[in-house]
């Protein structure tokens, strides 16, 4: 058994966010984090290895310098890192990354009591596309918005959270299963970790390396094989600081009712 972690870099979206004139990020004059709910996804598949004593794997798919952030992850307790990377990978939109991680994880191998584990979505996107496409485009099962995770043999139990209240989901494994940042609170990393990190092997999966997959066809991987294109990127205008009522008297409750009324938020 083991338990592969899907990562992703993302743009550290407190500084400057850059745009190239195709409408794609500039991501190499960007400062990067580790997207915040792929670090929920680390420490369920850590908190399974502390419990079963099962082997970890950290997948990412992105540029050379990826190598830092999957340096950081198993420096948490992560076994094992995998780096794709590749000028033919590059401007894939979430159809097209999901076709190229699960070649990946094809070619790594997808055993029958296996589980991936994602994070929720992306900062950078917001899409939430990403982990069920790979589920997709690898036949298995897949549960979302997980908020809590039971294993019992080749049995996962799934605590789904909802908008208003929760659903009890099972499923067999292999399976996909994509985690909310209610499900736990991350570890840090130790001293030892970080020197152990990089006694761990990392490989890097390029285009020569997967080009024989079925799932790899040059129609359908990097910029030109991406359905999704962005027409405009901009940013968003600030709000307004907003206006605050004091008092609890029903003349505050008058001017309160006519300023929703003006803005027809009711009627």
């Amino acid at each position: 058994m083991k338990i592969v972690v899907c990562v992703k870099q993302v743009p550290d979206t407190s500084g400057k966010v850059a745009v190239k004139p195709d409408g794609t990020l500039d991501r190499a004059s960007m400062l990067t984090i580790i997207n915040p709910d792929d670090v929920n996804a680390v420490e369920a598949a850590l908190a399974l290895k502390d419990e079963y004593g099962c082997k970890t794997v950290v997948v990412t798919m992105g540029p050379p310098p990826a190598e830092k952030m999957l340096r950081t992850i198993m420096a948490m307790g992560i076994d094992e890192g995998i780096l794709i990377s590749g000028r033919e990978f590059g401007g894939s939109d979430t159809y097209a990354t999901s076709q190229i991680i699960a070649a990946g994880l094809v070619h790594l191998g997808i055993d029958d009591d296996d589980i991936i584990i994602c994070g929720r979505q992306a900062i950078d996107g917001d899409t939430a596309q990403v982990g069920p496409q790979i589920a997709e485009k690898l036949g298995i099962p897949q549960i979302s918005y997980a908020g809590d995770i039971k294993k019992d043999g080749n049995t996962i139990t799934v605590k789904r959270m909802l908008e208003d209240g929760y659903m009890m989901i099972q499923m067999k494994t292999p399976c996909l299963i994509t985690c909310v940042k209610e499900l736990n609170q991350p570890r840090y990393m130790s001293t030892y970790g970080i020197f152990e990190a990089y006694q761990k092997p990392l490989t890097v999966y390029d285009y020569n390396t997967l080009k024989d997959e079925p799932l790899i066809d040059p129609e359908t991987i990097g910029l030109q094989g991406s359905p999704t294109n962005i027409l405009v990127s901009f940013t968003p205008p600030l709000k307004g600081a907003g206006t605050i009522l004091e008092g609890a008297d029903m003349n505050t409750c008058k001017t309160l009712a006519k300023i929703l009324d003006d803005k027809h938020i009711i009627r």
